[in-house]
């Protein structure tokens, strides 16, 4: 279910923030996350995979100024609150019921591996999510993201968790995204200081619609070129947003828990 957001959207959103953040800052606060998420295409786009430069604006080269450094951060952090604060209050009552669900899969024996860690490992978690959610009465599958190696980017998968549930009194139905390591997405070396402070705010485990994921996907990704530009970085190409975002692709296979791993049906 994860949707990709096309590369010209997000420049023009988040790039168009930074430059005026500065002047009326509330109001463009609003005014560009509204935008933002009402008027984005979150159709899959070959223009966002084949992007040149990622929705990068620097090329590392520009000269340290510290002011510029405050106010690039100040904007990142005043941005990514107010996304968070969106995502937190939509599906409040279904989070809250999958939090408690998740809580109750990681204190159960829930890795069946050969050889089992200590606390247990992220494929055998989801599984015993999916399961405990269907047993709630969820229609929860698997998700599995692919993509193929290119010039631009390695090839790999990424798993993760769709949860489909009807809300009460409506016959539309919501769709929620769960990552159970979000947070740890974002962690890198040698981070600026800065740059920590976002993180420590996401969400350790992401349960949520796919537009304020890829929101926040792309505030920090930008971040993150950031953060490596001022510590004389190199950013690997899974870094990037084109990249990250491919991980909750609308192009998943979704399977249900009982089928078997050669058996996919969207």
């Amino acid at each position: 279910m994860g949707k990709v957001i096309e590369e010209k959207a997000l420049e023009r959103n988040y790039h168009g923030h930074h430059h005026h953040h500065h002047r009326h800052h509330h109001y463009s606060l609003e005014e560009k996350v509204s935008e933002f998420l009402q008027d984005i295409d979150f159709a899959e786009s070959d223009a966002c995979l084949n992007a040149t430069d990622d929705g990068y604006g620097s090329d590392g080269n520009e000269p340290y100024d510290p002011l510029q450094h405050t106010l690039y951060w100040e904007s990142q952090e005043a941005l990514l609150q107010e996304i968070l604060e969106r995502y937190v209050l939509t599906g409040t009552k279904l989070r809250q019921e999958i939090y408690g669900i998740i809580e109750v899969a990681r204190e159960t024996g829930f890795c069946s591996c050969t050889k089992p860690s200590f606390d247990g490992c992220p494929n055998c978690l989801r599984k015993k999510v999916i399961t405990l959610l269907c047993e709630r009465g969820l229609k929860a599958s698997l998700c599995v993201s692919r993509w193929k190696h290119t010039r631009k980017h390695p090839g790999g998968k990424h798993e993760y968790i769709e949860v489909i549930a009807s809300t009460q009194g409506r016959k539309k139905q919501i769709v929620f995204v769960i990552e159970l390591e979000f947070r740890g997405q974002f962690e890198i070396a040698k981070a600026s200081d800065e740059y920590s402070k976002l993180v420590e705010q996401l969400p350790e485990c992401y349960v949520g619609k796919a537009d304020y994921l890829n929101a926040i996907v792309g505030v920090m990704c930008d971040a993150t070129k950031r953060s490596m530009e001022e510590k004389k970085l190199h950013i690997g190409p899974w870094r990037k947003r084109s990249f990250m975002q491919m991980k909750w692709s609308n192009s998943s296979d979704r399977r249900s828990i009982d089928e078997p791993l050669n058996n996919f049906s969207c």
